[in-house]
């Protein structure tokens, strides 16, 4: 069975269709990737997974001007791309840690990870997954703006907005300090 009829019976929701093509094509994605991730083969894997992700989600949109094989490269690559763009984005924004650094206890990081939780809850929702494709997910305010249909300069603001209210929301309010005082007293 040859690619193009794959693809048609892939589009009609054939699962056994989307795996050979999987099985046919998968050793040249994982190439692709894999040469633009170096040494590190559990980012080529991630890459190569985002790929056929991408892949799989766009299949109704090849129109085979091409040949599957480009398109698929064509995709393999972007993604690698966006996956490198995004750990350069990422790594940017990191700092070493001083030596003298210490490790917190885990009560103290179990209240930390609740806070931040809570605090997530209490942002809009607009705010909420702009700070997260942005800040977690490492994408671009355009992408995002794609993703969401909306301006970019609009995720930009969204981005400041609720990395401002979540400053207000982490930040202990004097009466928070007391009880946990008390707290630590009577413990």
């Amino acid at each position: 069975m040859d690619d193009n009829h794959l693809i048609q019976q892939a589009r009609q929701g054939d699962g056994g269709a989307v795996r050979e093509l999987y099985q046919r094509h998968a050793g040249r994605v994982y190439a692709v990737v894999k040469r633009l991730a170096g040494h590190d083969d559990a980012l080529a894997e991630d890459w190569a997974q985002e790929a056929w992700v991408r892949a799989i989600r766009a299949l109704p949109t090849f129109r085979g001007d091409s040949r599957f094989t480009t398109w698929l490269h064509r995709i393999a690559v972007n993604s690698a791309l966006h996956g490198r763009r995004s750990r350069m984005r990422k790594a940017g924004r990191e700092a070493p840690m001083d030596d003298s650094f210490s490790v917190r206890p885990a009560a103290e990081r179990t209240v930390l990870r609740l806070n931040l939780e809570r605090a997530m809850e209490r942002l809009p929702e607009g705010m909420r997954k702009v700070l997260v494709l942005h800040d977690v997910e490492g994408y671009t305010h355009e992408e995002i703006g794609q993703m969401l249909g909306v301006n970019p300069g609009t995720c930009k603001s969204q981005l400041f907005k609720a990395r401002a209210r979540m400053r207000r929301l982490l930040t202990p309010q004097p009466e928070e300090e007391s009880a946990e005082e008390e707290m630590a007293c009577s413990i």
